[in-house]
């Protein structure tokens, strides 16, 4: 029987084909274009060329992925101030914009202010908006439509179907994009202006990962010209982290925006060793800024000596007390000790100008430059303000107790001294050792010496394990531009662990930054939520615990095992479940595990690794879970993830990591007694 031709089904179904269609050719005439006539030089043109080949791959059509998700019928309503040109017209809602071969859109997307109502519009504000309209997918495919007739007063209002079903829908590989369940609060994090720094802490499955990267890409729509000349940079916890999220930006169309880990940010030498707790916690104390300032100026010194300048027959003296006074004014104007060594043979070299024109010389511009080359100013400036490595200079502080205790006086103690000296000083920057912390120190270094570059916008995710140093050193990038911090504090797992987001917002030089809290919970169950939550009292004492919007209370079982063979069955069970699921266990147990696992003849990947509908098991130290989901988890041995903490505040914070990891349900084995923090 055929399908009647005024089905709605149906008239969606050649909506999105005819959307297809179009798509398809807005990309066939750009691969058209021919560039050969048009550009004035190789130059232009290999831009010209990249720019292209960036736009067809932007107009790339995703089979899997839908096109559009939603539709808005705007009312007919004279005079009505709505969104401009959307007085009683439809728009479909999509990850990009479609239009037609005479111009006309085909899909709007959702970065634009006409698509701000689908996500905003209500009931109690309909925003203009007659009807909203969800679509239901399968693989690329439409198979259900659902309305909400936002203007109609007898209609009850009422949670959408699709939309649960979406946001529950099994993940099977990286984490992919939530364009189209975007809730009202996390709109506004998303649309909130370029030139403001915005701080989201959110609890497990509030979606903050998926807000921060979504603000990315609305701020690339609204100001890509600026961003494109300054630059946008996604930071994140760890490489494994990084891959995960990876592929969100590029399914929106955003193939230009830079990922890295603080690590990457501040590799001027390679990591060798690692710190102890106490000494990466005072490595990583703002106060080392001052430490490092000290013995940084502490090189300049001020002239005992006159520069005498010889040009020609005739000789030229600066005197040593105007030496002084010109070292002074660059002291004084607080600028980079780079910039201020660079300035010095300039300013020695006018005071030399000076003189010639008051004996009737009429020197100019080439002359002062020529000046300021001569030996005898190049000598002085060496001996006063003379170059200084700084990788050298941390290495000094950290291999020289006398050279570390001047310039610690009254900032640190002896002990934290003795804490960040090296029991065994090294022979040479490219011998030694360095820590991660000691990277950040050189960082700083670096800055001090020379400006770091700032770019556009930077998204900080995981903010919450920041060093204070760390946080000068992601704000280093910034300077000029905003951010976005992403985190919560209950999932600190670092000794160094920010306490609260206005002590690290001041550290990233953005104290003015705005804090919003998410706390409705979108991917953890309820019943997970709740039992972890339990912790939240020890960890974070004051902070609201997440509520779960979720109709479906998930799996969830706290489970007695004898051994790792039980815990391989718990997974073989939920294996049995459509979607992912994650094996998440303390980090000295991955070996064990990973043994009964290949005896039990089940494959599993490594965190970060791609899940295949064939391999859908991934083993995770507890040690790389932060940030990762899975559709269902086993966790193993809760008592040996707090164990392999150095603390107990820090190991119940990695348990709560841990515990929310799951999105439809959860194991949790033990031999051990659970940590009494659990009890109800």
């Amino acid at each position: 029987m055929s399908t009647p031709v005024d089905d709605p089904l149906s008239r969606e179904r050649s909506h999105l084909s005819a959307s297809r269609s179009a798509l398809r050719a807005m990309r066939e005439d750009v691969e058209a274009l021919d560039i050969s006539d048009v550009t004035a030089n190789w130059v232009n043109a290999e831009v010209l060329a990249r720019q292209i080949e960036e736009r067809i791959k932007a107009l790339a059509d995703l089979s899997d992925t839908p096109l559009f998700f939603g539709r808005l019928d705007y009312l007919r309503a004279p005079g009505a101030e709505q969104a401009e040109g959307a007085d009683g017209e439809r728009f479909y809602i999509g990850r990009r914009h479609v239009h037609d071969h005479d111009g006309d859109p085909m899909v709007i997307d959702w970065r634009a202010p006409v698509s701000q109502p689908f996500y905003r519009a209500s009931k109690k504000d309909p925003m203009h908006v007659a009807l909203r309209r969800r679509f239901g997918y399968t693989r690329g495919d439409i198979t259900a439509y659902e309305d909400e007739h936002l203007s109609d007063p007898s209609e009850a209002a009422r949670t959408s179907k699709l939309l649960q079903q979406e946001i529950e829908r099994p993940r099977v590989g990286p984490m992919r994009d939530i364009v189209a369940t975007i809730q009202p609060e996390q709109d506004e994090i998303v649309r909130s202006g370029l030139s403001g720094t915005v701080c989201v802490q959110g609890g497990p499955g509030t979606g903050k990962t998926a807000v921060g990267l979504h603000r990315v890409a609305y701020l690339l729509y609204a100001h890509r010209e600026r961003l494109a000349r300054t630059g946008t940079l996604v930071i994140g916890p760890n490489r494994s982290f990084l891959h995960y999220i990876e592929q969100v930006l590029p399914a929106l169309g955003e193939l230009t925006v830079q990922q890295a880990t603080v690590d990457d940010l501040v590799a001027h030498v390679e990591i060798k060793g690692t710190d102890e707790a106490r000494a990466a916690v005072v490595k990583g104390d703002a106060r080392l800024a001052r430490v490092l300032r000290r013995a940084l100026y502490a090189h300049v010194t001020m002239p005992a000596e006159p520069v005498m300048v010889v040009r020609g027959s005739r000789r030229w003296r600066i005197p040593a007390y105007e030496l002084e006074e010109l070292v002074r004014e660059l002291l004084d104007r607080d600028i980079r000790y780079g910039a201020a060594r660079e300035a010095l043979p300039q300013r020695i070299a006018h005071a030399v100008l000076v003189q010639m024109e008051r004996s009737g010389e009429a020197p100019d511009d080439r002359v002062q430059d020529a000046v300021a080359r001569n030996s005898a100013v190049k000598a002085a400036v060496k001996a006063v303000w003379p170059a200084v490595d700084p990788a050298k200079l941390v290495l000094r502080l950290l291999s020289d107790a006398e050279f570390l205790a001047v310039h610690a006086e009254g900032i640190l103690d002896e002990d934290e001294q003795k804490a960040i000296l090296w029991a065994k000083p090294a022979r040479s920057v490219k011998s030694a050792k360095w820590s991660a912390a000691d990277a950040v120190l050189i960082d700083e270094a670096t800055d001090l010496i020379q400006r770091t570059h700032s770019l556009g916008h930077v998204v900080l995710d995981e903010a919450q394990d920041l060093s204070p140093m760390q946080y000068r050193a992601v704000g280093r990038r910034c300077t000029t531009g905003s951010a976005t911090v992403l985190g919560d504090l209950a999932q600190g797992t670092t000794p160094w662990a920010t306490r609260s987001w206005k002590e690290a917002l001041t550290h990233l030089g953005k104290p003015e930054a705005l804090v919003e809290e998410l706390t409705a919970g979108f991917r953890v169950p309820t019943d997970v939520i709740t039992y972890a939550s339990r912790l939240l009292p020890h960890i974070a004492p004051g902070l609201t615990p997440v509520v779960s919007i979720r109709e479906n209370p998930g799996h969830f079982e706290v489970r007695p095992v004898s051994g790792p063979k039980d815990v391989v069955e718990a997974c073989r069970e939920l294996l049995c479940h459509e979607g992912s699921t994650g094996l998440i266990t303390a980090d000295a147990r991955v070996p064990e595990l990973a043994g009964a696992l290949e005896q039990a003849g089940i494959p599993y990947l490594g965190p970060g690794e791609e899940t295949t509908m064939d391999t859908r098991l991934t083993l995770v130290p507890a040690s790389l879970a932060k940030g990762l989901e899975y559709d269902y988890v086993v966790l193993d041995e809760p008592q040996a993830v707090v164990d392999g903490e150095p603390d107990e505040r820090t190991g119940l914070r990695r348990l709560y990591v841990t515990l929310t990891r799951a999105v439809s349900g959860l194991t949790v084995t033990h031999t051990a007694p659970l940590p009494t923090q659990l009890a109800a």
